[in-house]
């Protein structure tokens, strides 16, 4: 990838943490090569099966490579990180974790599906016999170290970013981060072969892989929240053949979502017969969630958008 840096994946850690000793430093400007593990940690493979989820341990999910001191970073400072390109492995997966996702109370069994795909071509990629999901690899899980001290989860997102999963954080994109301590220290990891926007069953196509980013420095940003732009239209692999959509329509966002969704999975196993698990595990990888309206007091709509291509392929 020609970098100034390389960054190797046993060069990870479990959770965000200022007093992590920084494995590299850069300055601003420079370019580096990470290497990452899949959001598992490594607990599955190629050859797991869904027994394999009931040993997963959640101590050792979402490993990120890191983290990265920028020199002359400091509070209040902005780090912007542009991805460059991404290398995948070619392998990933897909699971409905029991007690996580947005349906999780209708889909309470595991279920696990392995992804194999050409990593040079990135040709769609099969979903056995229920279509073909076009790829498009970013960054799931990226951020900076928080002020307050101690160790924090990786799993939720943060002001600092972490478990972000904007699907858009991919090439030829460039995310805004705030600085809260000395350095920024940046970390990355959960890399994804391709996610619906809303990551609704909880997982996307968790695909390790090797991410090319440049990483410069905004002096005296004040950014609130994390912020990113790209380089050209976001949904350019998907548009061709447009979309159905499912709504849901109501005074609670979350239940609008919900309904959506459940609208969705009730249309892809009529139209094919596929299982309720497969289709809820599809529509995470590929759907989009959107919110259509949040005016018209006092029922909001929600809409779900699922691309033709993958099904009529």
């Amino acid at each position: 990838m020609g970098c100034n840096h390389t960054i190797h994946k046993n060069s990870h850690h479990f959770g965000w943490d200022n007093s992590i000793e920084p494995v590299l430093s850069v300055t601003p400007g420079q370019t580096v090569e990470v290497e990452t593990i899949d959001s598992s940690g490594g607990q599955l493979d190629k050859a797991s099966t869904v027994d394999d989820l009931a040993t997963l341990s959640f101590d050792h999910v979402n490993p990120v490579t890191g983290p990265i001191h920028i020199e002359g970073a400091e509070p209040g400072d902005a780090v912007a990180v542009t991805f460059l390109d991404f290398r995948p492995s070619g392998w990933g997966w897909t699971a409905n974790i029991p007690g996580f996702g947005l349906l999780a109370d209708q889909f309470p069994e595991p279920a696990l599906h392995i992804w194999s795909y050409d990593a040079t071509s990135m040709v769609p990629a099969a979903f056995g016999a229920g279509g073909k999901v076009p790829l498009k690899p970013f960054v799931g899980t990226i951020g900076l170290a928080m002020a307050e001290p101690g160790l924090h989860s990786v799993v939720p997102p943060r002001r600092v970013g972490g478990n972000l999963d904007i699907r858009d954080n991919a090439v030829g994109t460039t995310l805004y981060l705030p600085v809260e301590v000395a350095g920024g220290l940046l970390s990355l990891g959960d890399t994804h072969a391709a996610q619906g926007d809303g990551e609704i069953c909880g997982t996307a196509i968790e695909s390790p892989m090797t991410v090319a980013l440049k990483i410069e420095l905004l002096k005296d940003a004040r950014i609130p929240f994390p912020r990113f732009e790209t380089d050209g239209p976001v949904t350019r692999h998907l548009d061709a053949s447009g979309y159905r959509a499912t709504t849901g329509i109501g005074p609670d966002l979350m239940q609008a979502a919900r309904d959506a969704v459940s609208g969705m999975i009730d249309w892809i196993t009529g139209q094919t017969g596929m299982s309720a698990t497969d289709a809820y595990m599809l529509c995470s990888v590929c759907g989009d969630l959107r919110i259509s309206e949040i005016v018209d007091m006092p029922n909001w709509t929600v809409s779900f958008y699922f691309p033709k291509s993958v099904l009529d392929a």
